[in-house]
């Protein structure tokens, strides 16, 4: 008997990317390398800023949690997914995906309220220099990174909840290469027109608002650097442009995945790639490139 009281399916089918063997030989290959890219580059930032007195800005200690939290997303996905593209038979366990739809969740919904508070230091320093170091303090810093932390597993502890009550008596056969609410609700042997509204609410809302809020702090960021051309301002900027990079990477998938009650599209698995593997991939190259701080701390760690 699986968690819910009525589930009758120990078991889960995961159909993956592809059914052809070369092509899972491909993507196992791909994906092995995004993986170590994502390990060895978030790592590298972690240790640079901890490493470097000079980085010890709010920017820099919320960009270390960014990394931290794009190890945890990716590890949630691409270790199983690795094993999958090599097994004839993709099977996963009815707790076991319940586990990896509530980890995904949580560290998925915690990025996205820490994006929006990188967002808010970008604006307080551009719009509000003189009251930066007030505002942005390292106390201030620890409370909005543990505030990001306990907002992901609230939202992922209430759909975990919302799944487990459902019955699932078959069939189980998920047309995606992990667990996700959308294709697992779909399974659920009973009427869940009620809780796919709640899943786009608590989902997609959660998306939608966040990606509101960072574009209007972006609006008041460019209509102040508009005003005030000065090196200090054309510096924040292309420090903007690096995070809205990585925003739109992470926020535009989820918007269109999440915010569909009633819907799941086959194209859905693979536009899933951009914010589990893709997204986590880039984060530290759009920062590192972009930001000569970050460049110059790491040639002086490799020296």
């Amino acid at each position: 008997m699986a968690l819910g009281n009525f589930s009758q399916v120990t078991e889960f089918i995961l159909l993956g990317l592809s059914d052809t063997r070369e092509l899972q030989v491909l993507f196992f290959t791909f994906f092995l390398l995004a993986y170590a890219m994502v390990l060895l580059g978030n790592l590298l930032v972690i240790v640079t800023v901890r490493t470097d007195p000079k980085l010890s800005s709010p920017m820099y200690l919320l960009l270390c949690n960014l990394s931290f939290i794009d190890i945890c997303c990716t590890s949630v996905i691409s270790p199983r997914m690795l094993v999958d593209l090599l097994s004839q038979r993709k099977t996963i366990a009815f707790e076991d995906c319940i586990a990896q739809l509530f980890f995904l969740h949580f560290v998925g919904a915690s990025e996205m309220f820490l994006l929006t508070v990188m967002a808010y230091d970008r604006y307080t320093a551009v719009c509000k220099p003189l009251r930066y170091t007030a505002i942005m303090s390292q106390q201030v810093c620890w409370v909005l990174v543990s505030a990001c932390w306990a907002g992901g597993f609230i939202h992922s502890t209430v759909q975990m909840l919302l799944i487990v009550q459902l019955p699932f008596c078959g069939p189980n056969t998920i047309d995606n290469y992990f667990c996700d609410v959308p294709p697992v609700i779909q399974l659920a042997c009973t009427d869940i027109y009620v809780t796919e509204w709640l899943m786009a609410s608590n989902s997609g809302l959660i998306s939608l608002v966040c990606f509101l809020v960072l574009v209007t702090s972006y609006m008041f960021i460019l209509v102040t650097v508009r005003v005030h051309f000065t090196e200090g301002h054309w510096k924040v900027l292309s420090t903007c442009a690096s995070h809205m990079m990585v925003v739109t990477l992470f926020f535009v998938p989820c918007i269109f995945i999440y915010l569909r009650p009633f819907s799941t599209f086959p194209s859905d698995k693979h536009i899933s790639v951009i914010y589990t593997v893709f997204s986590p991939v880039m984060n530290p190259l759009i920062y590192t490139l972009r930001n000569s701080e970050v460049k110059a701390s790491m040639w002086k760690l490799w020296k």
